[in-house]
């Protein structure tokens, strides 16, 4: 088992301090929802593991098996099995989602060693059905011209593919019809297991119905204040956020 360890995180961007000492333990086959209202950090936590470089760690570490990995850069962050799903997935024109997903394997390969043509088209295929996406996505620029639903099965697409240690699903829920959000959903839990660690943040205990997670975590003010079981989601559906508001009304931003 590995783990993704958040350790008393301390973050800013600016002059203004957003993530204020967050613990958090995530191991591998495990899925672990992040709950919380608008400006709570949530986003900039997804941000900061993955290696975003407008935001400053003032204090506090990112831990990969023991390891920190603040001094990374974004893509060795990547090779080294994190991955992140963006909320608003960026086009990138000229570019095909077969070429882009080729390339990406490509750089997780040892100096010097090829990827094997027919194996990829294989895997790919195999995983472009799981998330019943035509074949003809293949030769299409990476999210240019996509529906909401198109880049976000893009996005899983790609975790399928990559099979990082542990996956971050920013807002994956985002823009979904209920029919899309059922296949996202659908590809994220083909991908649970032992060897997988999955953070899930969302506004919405809808999509939990459909990736049920093994811990939700409450954060409001840049802090982890509650933890709990699904169960926990359902209450913030019911009541809200206002039980779990700290003392202080300090804003901060996501």
């Amino acid at each position: 088992m590995q783990h993704l360890k958040i350790d008393n995180l301390h973050v800013s961007i600016g002059d203004r301090e957003i993530l204020r000492g967050l613990n958090l333990d995530l191991p591998t086959g495990q899925v672990h929802a992040i709950m919380g209202p608008n400006g709570s950090g949530k986003s900039t936590l997804a941000k900061v593991i993955a290696g975003h470089p407008d935001y400053t760690v003032t204090s506090g570490d990112v831990l990969f098996d023991g390891e920190s990995i603040l001094e990374m850069e974004p893509d060795v962050r990547a090779r080294k099995g994190i991955f992140l799903a963006f909320q608003y997935p960026s086009e990138i024109p000229g570019v095909t989602i077969a070429n882009f997903l080729r390339a990406a394997l490509q750089a997780r390969l040892p100096e010097g060693e090829e990827l094997e043509a027919t194996e990829y088209y294989a895997k790919l295929y195999e995983k472009m059905d799981l998330l019943e996406m035509p074949r003809t996505f293949t030769s299409r620029a990476v999210n240019e011209g996509f529906s909401g639903g198109e880049k976000k099965r893009c996005e899983i697409l790609q975790m399928a593919m990559l099979q990082p240690t542990f996956a971050l699903l920013d807002e994956t829920d985002s823009g979904l019809d209920i029919d899309a959000l059922k296949i996202v959903s659908h590809g994220v839990n083909s991908l649970r297991g032992p060897a997988t660690g999955m953070l899930v943040i969302t506004h919405y205990q809808r999509l939990l119905n459909y990736i049920v997670p093994d811990v939700v975590h409450v954060m409001v003010n840049g802090r982890i204040v509650e933890s709990g079981t699904k169960e926990l989601a359902l209450k913030l559906e019911a009541e809200g956020y206002d039980w779990a508001n700290e003392p202080e009304s300090e804003a901060v931003g996501a």
